[in-house]
Formats: structure tokens, sequence, C-alpha cells
């Protein structure tokens, strides 16, 4: 039951954010006077529906995402342009323009999408991203001030029986879990990191060590083991959480988008390396890419307990389960500013272009040249259309098959 716990909380936490993210879109397009005649949370067939003003919300059967329908995405035809194929067909941009004309009520030509502005096609299409990136700055602030981050602190937790093959010193010294760490050879300790310097640069010599246990002072003769690498007591310390800093969440956000961005930068060799370990069966990178099913099985171990955390570690399952949500919602910000067709930044791009040509237009004191014709990219949204599908259906296997595991 742990593991569904887990499952469930990114699915719903992904369909919220999807939702939320398809509202980003919604309300700056009403606002700008753009027709939105449906509003949907998943797919398929409509298990339930209701219309407020212009626009019908519908909660369809298969919750793999959803969508807002913005009438009038794409314009007429500029004239020269081409717009049927040598067989006398429309191409596949004309059939997107005629389809997008036809769905416009009649007098509503005003309020297609592509009349308006750049500028407001810009902000009407980032902010769905953007809702995105607002929602992981939001989940990791609760995670960060809310729960609190994981400081080291001076009580002991686990006492080893060996280090480097030999007897633990501090276990044989008699110190247990529990204890908390006071004095080592005389000298005060004040954190957790400190200690570890001077047990480190003690030398392989006894030293004393002193502890508070339930309120009494015991002392412990220990001698280090040398490791090569400075010396060990053999002891690790308890986690306590203590609330982070705005500062810490800042710098946790940006250290999410450097990493989603570098994973997407080189998303052909991510999706190349998972190819090699499911034909080779080399592990996997664990700082790879996973798809939905991948995040669910990771959310799982989370809850189940299968990520070595012990019982009573209930705040790190819940900081883990909102660190990977609010990665996701990071990742569906950064993916999908990617400037290619039918991803916002394609949609984004093609703002930018005609805002671009409109400029150096007035500059060189030419008439407006009008809306882009982004409908001439329409077969280049289905190529990458395609290979989203493909990426994300070779992701499902490779999580099922051979699951990227936090253990």
């Amino acid at each position: 039951m742990g593991a569904l716990w887990g499952v469930v909380v990114i699915v719903v936490g992904l369909l919220v954010s999807v939702g939320l993210h398809e509202v980003g879109h919604m309300i700056p397009a009403k606002r700008f006077g753009a027709l939105v005649p449906e509003y949907s949370v998943g797919f398929g067939p409509a298990l339930a529906s209701r219309r407020v003003g212009r626009t019908r919300y519908v909660l369809r059967a298969i919750l793999l995402g959803g969508y807002v329908r913005i009438l009038g995405m794409y314009g007429p035809a500029r004239p020269g342009t081409r717009t049927t194929t040598r067989g006398g067909r429309p191409t596949l941009a004309e059939e997107a323009r005629l389809a997008c004309a036809e769905e416009l009520p009649a007098g509503a030509e005003h309020r297609a999408f592509y009349r308006l502005s750049a500028g407001r096609k810009v902000v009407v299409m980032a902010a769905g991203p953007v809702m995105n990136l607002l929602i992981c700055v939001v989940l990791t602030a609760t995670t960060i001030l809310g729960i609190g981050v994981p400081a080291a602190s001076l009580t002991v937790d686990e006492v080893a029986a060996e280090v480097s093959a030999r007897p633990g010193p501090a276990a044989a010294a008699g110190v247990e879990a529990g204890d908390e760490i006071v004095s080592w050879n005389g000298e005060p300790v004040a954190d957790w990191a400190s200690f570890q310097e001077a047990v480190a640069s003690s030398g392989a010599g006894p030293s004393v060590l002193v502890v508070d246990r339930r309120g009494e002072r015991l002392s412990f003769d220990v001698t280090p083991v040398d490791t090569g690498r400075g010396s060990l007591i053999g002891v690790t310390s308890r986690s306590v959480y203590a609330p982070g800093s705005v500062g810490d969440v800042a710098r946790a956000t940006w250290g999410m988008f450097t990493g989603t961005a570098a994973v997407v930068v080189r998303l052909p060799m991510a999706v190349w390396d998972v190819v090699e370990s499911l034909a080779t069966g080399a592990p996997r990178d664990p700082s790879g890419v996973v798809s939905v099913v991948g995040v669910g099985r990771l959310a799982g171990e989370v809850t189940a307990g299968e990520s070595g955390l012990g019982a009573g570690d209930a705040r790190q399952r819940a900081a883990l389960l909102l660190s990977l949500l609010a990665s996701l919602n990071m990742a569906l910000f950064v993916f999908n500013l990617i400037p290619l067709p039918p991803l916002d930044g394609g949609h984004i791009a093609g703002a930018l272009y005609e805002a671009a040509r409109r400029s150096w237009a007035r500059v060189r004191g030419r008439p407006d040249p009008g809306h882009a014709d982004t409908a001439r990219l329409v077969p280049l949204t289905w190529a990458v259309g395609g290979l989203l599908m493909a990426m994300s259906a070779l992701l499902i296997v490779a999580d099922i098959v051979k699951p990227i595991s936090l253990g």
C-alpha cells in the first residue's frame, strides 16, 4: 500500500500540474479576446462537463494530460503561397488553415488567435510553462521552508561494528546510538563537521571522546582507524530538520533548472544511452531521462521504504515526493520552451519571428508584412510529435524492463 500512495501522489500531482499549465494558457488568451471554447483535463470520452460562459470545462476518461482549445491558431496563406500539392490536394499547411477558418464562428474572425499582436501571442504561449515554474518554486519553498533542510546533528545515529575491516573503535569503546557528542580530546565540538575534522586529523593514537547519554556525561578512550584518507571511529550523525532560507529555495530552484536544461540539451544522447542500456544490459544512468512510469516507480520506492529510508522518516518521504513533483514541473517548464512545434516554444518562436519581421519592415519603411504563416510548420509539427511519441514509448518500456532505482 505504501508504494501505491506514492504513485497516487505523483499521478494526481502531475494532473494538477498539467491542468494548471493549461489554465496558464487559457487566462491570458481569454483576457486578450481570443475564443477559448474548451478546457479539458484528460483525453478520450467525456466523463463530466460544465459550460461557464463561452468555455466548456471537461473531465475526460484518459487522465494522461490535458489541453485548451484556442480558435484561429493559423491565419490564411499569404499571396503567392503554394496551397496545393502536385496532385491538386491541399497541403498539410493549407488543411490546417482551412480547419482553423471553419471552426471560427461567423462574425468572430477578428477574435482569432493569429490576429493577436506578437507580444500577446508570446504571453499566451509562455504562460503555460511559467505556471509550471511557479508550481516548482511553490513546492520547493514548501519543502525547504516548511519541512526543512536535513542537517547533521551531534547525536550519534549509528555505530559501525567494523571500519576498514577492523573492529569499529567507537563500538569497541562503548559508544551507543543516541549519544550526543560533547568534546574530543578536551576540545568542545560545535557541530558534526568540526567533529569529523577533529577525528580525521587526530592520528592513530588514543583519543578521549566525551558524550552526553540521557543527561549523564560519559568519557571513552577511542583509538581511531587510519584509512589513508583520514582517521575514522565508525559513527554516523542523526539528521535533524531545520527551516531553510529563501536563498536556499532560490539555489535549489536554480540547480533544478540548470540540471534539467543540461538533460534537455543532451536529450538525443540521453535517449540513445537508454537504447544502448536496453540492447546491452548495461546499467542505466541514474541521472538520465525517465518517463512518467519511471517517476511513479521512484515515488513508490520512496513511500514503500525501498529507498534506504527508515520507518520513521515520514518528513523525508514527504520532502522527496514534493521534490519529485517540483522536478517534474521544472521539466515541463524547460521542455515546453524548446523552440519546436507543437511545443509552446515553437509557437513562441513563431511570434518572435513575426515581431522581428514587422520591426524590420518598419525600420526599412516597408508595408506591414502581417502575421507569420506558422501553418507552414505543420509538417514539422507532425514530425516532432511523432518523435516525441516514439521517445515516450521507448522510455516507458525502459522504465518497465530496466527501471532506475533510488537504492
